[in-house]
């Protein structure tokens, strides 16, 4: 069983300015502070691709999920946005593979330790408790350590408010195919004192019935066909953070407890009514920050995690006649994490510095059981308690930019960034990270900036420590001799607002990874490869093996029309390609045995170039919002994916199979939601996504929603 989840980050206070506006209009956001350097900015003159989502446009964008609110956003693509609810949703940035995307939640990395890779499933992020979102595009590891090669999603949650009672209660229903459901309640409470005590309580809540998660194409006379199941999703969040917060202190403490089940199939058109996953995760985040000084701000901030992820797989049902398969398998993987960082910046007029340390503990165990009675009795039983995986990885990071009004005012239309971090792991030993950025000022509103930065991405805790092994040739699963993937990113960029209400930005980028890690099959070294069969098979692993180049091009604009017209579009051109050399595999693992790549079945005893990344499209997204009356607004949303490829199992790709991939087409769909204000606080709105009833895969085998229809009410005071 292969799941993820992913970590990591800073924590800092940043302050949110915006003009304070009847909750019938889109809030316009005079001026945003990001953490794209960890420390407060003007998105404006921040010499890197980022993005700023506040709470307003995720409620205006109509969005269930996370995963639809980014997939709005340049240089992203989420596998799984618009597929059954529950199914797992992969990020993809800038064509960086979906374990080398930092998610982060109020400065501290969220990821699962058991997975095989630490990619995170989307599914376990609700909408629920969020402030606004910040997206940081490329190579960032200098800043935010493991992971930040494609980039880094910052969300921010809610805090103290204006003194007095706050309550934020909603309740959404929908449909999206025949005999599916789906009721969201959410109520998010909110009391802050006027010394600046602030207490937060949300409860999230979501139950659906879905349609069948795969496509099913057995015979017509099967079981699954004279009997379809629906597959439910059923989750949970419940939040709470009590804090203080002052001119010279920010504290606070919080709690999060997401719980979700569902069911889950066998794979790719094999659809399992008796297969279901059940996960659990308990967040404990705290921070504190104090600015002893005018310009000086000292930073701590520390989390604690812990999860439970049960698959359950009891004897699904056959063929027509009601027959079972008598399989039984059960597998419970556990992991946990402890991050604490500690952070000094200082500022002065020209100048800002970031100085800063953390220290990273992972764990993780896993046990399974399965049990067939097909032919005779067979059981299997695994446990890793014994093993007592953990690894602590502990880094020291500083950062600085400065502009030309350091030297005088005359030249501030010029300013650098430049940093470093060195990283120190148990296994791997030390990296050093670094990025320079400088920008320069076009006019009043232009800003021209470029960056070269690199990053990187540490083996996970099953990459390096799994011990399943071949019984013959004792190779394990786990390679304690990984080295962590490297890369190296360069970025070129304008960004111009032409007005207080138009703006738009451009930039082309290029990021190379090194030492890639791909799972592998191993053969016997002294057979030719045309005659292998089963008997030379010597086990299955992981190993550093290639590189991969991801390129593009992002152009993003927005535009006001006076108080009604509002307009916004992006276009990600995306395009990579994969590079295998056999001198880049080390013998000491392997044994020097022959080395076959799962994902596409190649043996690696020549270089081998695959021109073309999976799961990663061109896209492109237009937003057209309109406000014919004060009360009412009307929106209209195009999105589009280009073709790309996808992968599926072959059993002719070697003696054991391997991954296939095949074309998928291109695919467009538009969504219409209205809006109307009700009276003061209270807020309808109804969107049917899907219009036209697009028919599309966006992984082979699994269905998508066609039409879609969502009702929706909230009230806030």
């Amino acid at each position: 069983m292969h799941f993820v989840m992913g970590v990591a980050l800073f924590a800092i206070t940043p302050r949110l300015i915006a003009q304070k506006m009847d909750t019938t209009k889109v809030h316009e956001i005079k001026e945003v502070v990001v953490s794209v350097t960890r420390s407060e900015q003007n998105p404006d003159s921040v010499g890197r691709s980022i993005t700023v989502i506040s709470m307003e446009q995720i409620r205006s964008s109509g969005a269930n999920t996370l995963a639809e609110v980014l997939s709005q956003q340049e240089g992203i693509y989420i596998v799984g946005t618009g597929q059954n609810p529950g199914q797992v949703q992969n990020v993809f940035m800038r064509g960086a593979n979906s374990n080398q995307t930092a998610i982060m939640i109020d400065g501290i990395r969220i990821t699962d330790p058991s997975s095989t890779d630490n990619a995170i499933d989307l599914t376990e992020m609700s909408l629920a408790n969020i402030e606004r979102i910040e997206i940081v595009r490329g190579s960032h590891s200098t800043l935010y350590g493991s992971s930040a090669i494609g980039g880094v999603i910052n969300i921010i949650t809610k805090k103290g408010m204006t003194p007095g009672v706050h309550v934020d209660a909603d309740v959404k229903t929908g449909v999206f195919g025949p005999k599916t459901s789906m009721f969201t309640e959410n109520l998010f409470v909110n009391y802050t004192h006027k010394s600046g005590f602030y207490v937060n309580a949300e409860v999230y809540n979501n139950n659906t019935k879905g349609l069948l998660a795969v496509v099913d194409t057995s015979a017509p006379n099967s079981w699954s066909h004279l009997h379809p199941h629906q597959d439910l999703f059923n989750k949970t969040d419940l939040i709470g953070k009590l804090g203080y917060r002052s001119d010279k202190f920010d504290l606070f403490v919080s709690y999060k407890q997401v719980m979700q089940n569902g069911n889950i199939d066998a794979g790719a058109f094999m659809p399992d009514p008796a297969y279901t996953l059940n996960f659990n995760r308990n967040l404990y985040t705290w921070g504190a920050s104090y600015k002893p000084l005018p310009g000086l701000n000292v930073t701590y901030v520390g989390g604690a995690t812990s999860l439970t992820r049960v698959a359950l797989d009891d004897s699904s049902i056959v063929d027509a006649m009601g027959n079972y398969n008598h399989n039984y398998f059960k597998g419970t993987y556990k992991g946990s994490t402890i991050t604490n960082e500690l952070q000094a910046n200082y500022r002065i007029k020209g100048l800002n510095v970031v100085l800063g340390a953390d220290a990273f503990n992972e764990k993780m165990t896993a046990s399974t059981f399965s049990y067939n009675t097909s032919y005779g009795i067979y059981e299997s039983k695994l446990n890793l308690d014994s093993l007592h995986i953990s690894v602590n990885t502990i880094s020291e990071f500083i950062h600085a930019d400065i502009d030309g009004s350091l030297i005088n005012d005359k030249f501030k239309f010029f300013a650098i960034g430049f940093g470093a971090r060195n990283t120190k792991h148990d296994l791997y030993g030390s990296n050093m990270t670094y990025e320079i950025n400088p920008s320069l000022r076009i006019m009043d509103k232009g800003l021209l900036f470029a960056s070269w930065s690199t990053g990187f991405n540490t083996p996970s805790l099953y990459q390096l420590y799994d011990p399943d092994q071949d019984p013959t040739w004792k190779i394990t699963r786990g390679n304690p001799t990984l080295k962590p993937e490297t890369s190296t990113s360069m970025e070129i960029g304008y960004k111009q607002r032409v007005s207080e209400n138009i703006s738009f930005h451009f930039s082309y980028f290029k990021t190379i990874v090194e030492n890639s890690i791909d799972y592998v099959y191993l053969w016997n070294k002294n057979r030719p490869i045309d005659s292998l069969s089963y008997l030379d098979y010597r086990g299955d692993t992981y190993v550093n093996i290639g590189k991969q180049t991801n390129q593009g091009v992002e152009i993003g604009a927005s535009s006001k029309l006076g108080e009604r017209i509002l307009v916004s579009g992006n276009v990600s051109l995306i395009s990579g390609k994969l590079e295998y050399d056999p001198s880049n595999i080390s013998p000491s693992h392997t044994q020097g045995n022959q080395v076959q790549l799962f994902a596409n079945g190649a043996f690696i005893n020549k270089q081998v170039e695959s021109v073309g990344l999976v799961r990663r499209p061109s896209t492109a997204n237009l937003s057209f919002t309109y406000k014919p009356i004060k009360k009412i607004s009307l929106r209209v949303d195009f999105r589009y994916s280009g073709p790309r490829s996808d992968i599926y199992y072959s059993s002719t790709l070697g003696p054991y199979g391997a991954l296939a991939t095949k074309g998928m087409s291109d695919y467009a769909l538009m969504d219409l939601s209205v809006r109307y204000n009700i009276f003061k606080g209270l807020m309808a709105s109804f969107r049917i996504a899907n219009v036209f009833d697009e028919q599309y895969y966006e992984i082979y085998g699994y269905t998508t929603l066609g039409r879609n229809y969502n009702l929706s009410l909230r009230y806030s005071f």
